[in-house]
């Protein structure tokens, strides 16, 4: 009858240790906050200047989150920040990139 007391969240997706990740959630929110808001601003031609920094800093981020990170919920909403970062960081890219084609 063990497992009636302990919740089987072996097969959840945002299962977590149960212990605080302070440092890890908090990279989590800024790369989600940076994935989305260079996403997008990459709709916008003017805004390739915001979309192209806020995408790269959100790469950085993400990927320092990754390396970091310790649990599945952790991992997945750093992946879905990596992802928006890249395409608002690739379209800023193309609209005119981190300096507004001045080098």
């Amino acid at each position: 009858m063990a497992q009636a007391l302990r919740p089987n969240t072996a097969g959840s997706l945002f299962a977590t240790d149960g212990k605080p990740h302070p440092l890890q959630d908090t990279l989590l929110a800024v790369t989600l906050v940076l994935g989305v808001t260079a996403f997008i601003t990459s709709f916008f031609h003017s805004l390739h200047l915001l979309s192209s920094w806020t995408g790269l800093v959100g790469i950085l981020t993400g990927a320092y989150g990754q390396w970091v990170s310790e649990t599945t919920r952790e991992r997945f909403g750093l992946i879905l920040g990596l992802g928006a970062a890249a395409v608002g960081f690739f379209i800023g890219m193309a609209h005119g990139g981190l300096f507004g084609g001045v080098w």
